[in-house]
């Protein structure tokens, strides 16, 4: 098959050409936070159709984006990650996380949020400069089974799936109030008084936590353009 080319000498249409594809930028996200079986990108897009995630897959490791490794005998099979030339692509895929996150309203039914996602939107969202000289832990619980933490280290993010064994915060968010919270609809003192969030530790510490992880606020619709 022919790849389907801009016709412009240009960095930026270039990029486009290798990633640009629907759903591949989604399957790098999925890489970001380390190597997968085909079967676990899979249930991290589960729209997506099997033929076409196979042949992104392809596509990204033609383009030498990502690559496939075979496991250990013990574990078997074959896992996908990112190249040392995909893995550039990290800071990226957050600040253009970060950037649509300006734009996102409620979830509907429909909508899936995954630990990924979760843990995503930590390093997504965090903000080095309001964490510098704070050492704290903070673990958020989405529902269900979906625990994950985050570890800061004087400026320094380190976040993953699970619970963290001494947390300094606990945060457990009732609905889907996270999101008001790192954009500033909310305020940590309103979502503890009206329930919106319940926590565990310290309460001053969710207001610290609205500091080091935060969402700009979205530009008005003619904010940035040009006029004469």
């Amino acid at each position: 098959m022919t790849a389907r080319t801009y016709g412009q000498f240009c960095g930026l249409a270039r990029a486009l050409e290798i990633i640009g594809e629907r759903w591949s930028l989604l399957v790098i996200r999925d890489l970001v936070l380390g190597p997968k079986r085909f079967d676990e990108l899979q249930q991290g897009l589960p729209k997506i159709p099997m033929s076409i995630l196979s042949t992104r897959l392809n596509e990204l490791e033609r383009h030498g984006v990502v690559q496939r490794r075979v496991l250990s005998q013990l574990d078997a099979g074959v896992v996908y990650e990112l190249t040392e030339y995909g893995n550039d692509l990290d800071q990226i895929v957050l600040q253009l996380g970060l950037w649509g996150a300006r734009s996102l309203g409620d979830p509907t039914a429909d909508d899936l949020f995954t630990l990924d996602s979760a843990v995503l939107s930590l390093y997504t969202t965090f903000q080095p400069d309001a964490a510098r000289g704070v050492h704290c832990a903070f673990e958020m619980h989405y529902g269900g089974e979906m625990v994950i933490h985050a570890v800061i280290e004087d400026g320094a993010l380190t976040a993953g799936e699970g619970p963290h064994p001494d947390p300094d915060l606990v945060i457990e968010p009732r609905g889907p109030v996270m999101l008001k919270l790192l954009n500033g609809e909310m305020d940590a003192a309103s979502a503890l008084t009206s329930g919106a969030v319940a926590v565990k530790g310290d309460p001053d510490k969710l207001e610290l936590f609205t500091r080091m992880f935060h969402i700009p606020s979205a530009p008005t619709k003619t904010e940035g353009l040009v006029t004469h």
